[in-house]
């Protein structure tokens, strides 16, 4: 059976294109012969369960390993110990055919539900008999433990695995546990008593840092679609393709798989792109982006259904999108916990910047969603969008001309701290119904701060570099012509486009060409 990119539960190397993981086993496999405990906390479609799914088949012939999946328990086997004890009985007389015929016999009838003496101390003698009696030491696994996180009966099952890890000088019991989930295991008091969210105090606090990078690196990357090039010979150059996937995914697992599934399967024989040839380059890598951020997905939906349930979070993303605020990254918030966490933001040289390029432009189509309804912008934009399409291509020029005249229509009384805030969203709601269907942009993440933002438009296969900037004088707007000539280099362009946001009183409102060097940069000022 032919291989495929796998974006569904777990992938298995004889039937899906994967990065090589093993470097990544033996990491942990270093970790479970140090007989540490720890959790392996990564946000939603992160690998987890794919990396446990590989430690099973790897961690033999050394260890046996019972592997559990806390999906399988619901929420009514949480409401005792007595009902959860028979649950995860239930689990471990599927998963661990290895127990000795006495174990077996104690957890089956623990398993029925009917004893009532079934409490975790008792459920624990029997898995520390396990234990002690098996001729190999024995590693647990727990994947989806989220589904437990608000259940008192689970931290005092955390509870039972601390007290016994440090007893074990004098007690057999698990070598290693390995939980898997997207909450930190730390942070569930706080949520199960809200009112003693100040509290750290958790039941998980011997838990060993967890350190083994789960991104993809272009290396990963290039690996997996070398595997994809031996089966199909497309003369794809694997060095520029994953070097295009890593750099809007930044590495994120399911963005990954997600964007060379959507390659193999939709742009390959689509119209434009009839051959996997012809969908394994520049023009088709655009094309699965501008896919990829349309797609309606389960990842979407959690991520952006943070933004409701942690309105602080919410806050944060808007502003470094739109406003370019910097936001120094503190690891003692919890706020920036939980946005880190749930994998909407990462840490970079000591500031918060959002985690991939995909993400970003979801979360702009998301903001600028929110207000295209009631949006004049918008609506203005999409009425007269087929001016802008001249034989195919679309001309920046004059929807600069048509932003300038609109903009201070509606918006030419506002004073400057509106301007500041809100100017370049408007732009992005100018231009969203224009290139909608066909095109696609993106920010460059470089550039990002609050005086300056280059987007990059894609339209039919064509580039165009276009700077929004805060004006600050002409000193400061040479520097920003040169550095836009830097980055035409960079493109291969010849023809750039800035829009600047002026709010000196004399300023001359319209556009004018400057030449640089062999390059033209076309400046609209409003």
């Amino acid at each position: 059976m032919a291989r495929k990119f796998n974006i569904n539960g777990t992938c298995l190397p004889d039937r899906h294109y994967m990065v090589d993981l093993s470097s990544r086993l033996a990491a942990i496999k270093e970790m479970v012969d140090a007989g540490d405990y720890f959790t392996i906390n990564r946000a939603r479609q992160y690998g987890k369960t794919t990396m446990l799914t590989a430690l099973v088949t790897y961690l033999p012939p050394e260890y046996d390993v019972i592997s559990l999946d806390f999906q399988g328990i619901s929420s009514a086997d949480y409401e005792s110990e007595q009902l959860f004890v028979a649950a995860f009985s239930r689990q471990v007389l599927l998963e661990a055919n290895f127990l000795s015929a006495e174990v077996r016999e104690e957890l089956s009838i623990f398993a029925t539900g009917k004893e009532r003496e079934a409490t975790l101390s008792v459920l624990f003698m029997t898995l520390l008999k396990a234990c002690e009696d098996n001729q190999k030491k024995i590693v647990l696994l727990i994947d989806e433990v989220d589904s437990a996180s608000n259940n008192q009966v689970f931290l005092d099952f955390l509870a039972q695995l601390r007290y016994y890890y440090l007893k074990r000088p004098n007690v057999s019991t698990f070598q290693s546990v390995i939980l898997a989930g997207v909450y930190d295991i730390r942070s569930l008091r706080r949520k199960i008593r809200p009112d003693e969210s100040h509290k750290v105090n958790s039941p998980w606090n011997i838990a060993a840092k967890f350190r083994v990078d789960m991104d993809f690196s272009e290396e990963d990357i290039a690996g997996m679609l070398n595997d994809y090039e031996a089966d199909y010979h497309t003369g794809m150059d694997v060095q520029y393709m994953s070097g295009q996937i890593f750099e809007v995914t930044s590495g994120y697992p399911y963005l990954v798989s997600d964007l060379c599934k959507i390659i193999d399967e939709d742009v390959a024989g689509s119209r434009e792109f009839p051959e996997k040839a012809d969908a394994w380059t520049g023009q088709g890598f655009q094309e699965a982006v501008k896919l990829i951020e349309k797609e309606d997905n389960t990842l979407y939906e959690s991520l952006l259904g943070k933004l409701n349930t942690f309105p602080e979070i919410r806050s944060i993303l808007y502003d470094l999108l739109f406003t370019g605020r910097i936001f120094p990254y503190n690891a003692k918030s919890a706020y920036m916990k939980d946005a880190a966490m749930f994998g909407l933001v990462r840490n970079d040289k000591e500031n918060v910047v959002i985690s991939n390029r995909i993400f970003e432009n979801v979360l702009y189509n998301y903001f600028i969603s929110e207000e295209v309804v009631n949006s004049k912008m918008f609506n203005l934009a999409v009425q007269e969008k087929n001016r802008f399409i001249i034989g195919g291509h679309l001309d920046i020029r004059r929807i600069l001309e048509k932003f300038i005249e609109t903009f201070g229509e509606l918006y030419g009384d506002e004073d400057e701290a509106f301007l500041e805030n809100e100017g370049r969203k408007y732009f992005l709601l100018f231009l969203k119904p224009i290139i909608n269907g066909v095109g696609n942009y993106s920010i460059e993440p470089q550039t990002r701060d609050s005086e300056r933002m280059d987007i990059v438009i894609y339209y039919r296969g064509e580039q165009n570099i276009l700077e929004l900037k805060i004006w600050r004088g002409n000193a400061y707007n040479e520097r920003g012509e040169e550095q836009l000539s830097g980055y035409l280099d960079y493109f291969h362009l010849r023809k750039g486009y800035m829009l600047s946001f002026n709010f000196n009183k004399k300023k001359k409102r319209g556009i004018k060409e400057i030449p640089l060097g062999d390059k033209v940069l076309i400046e609209a000022v409003v």
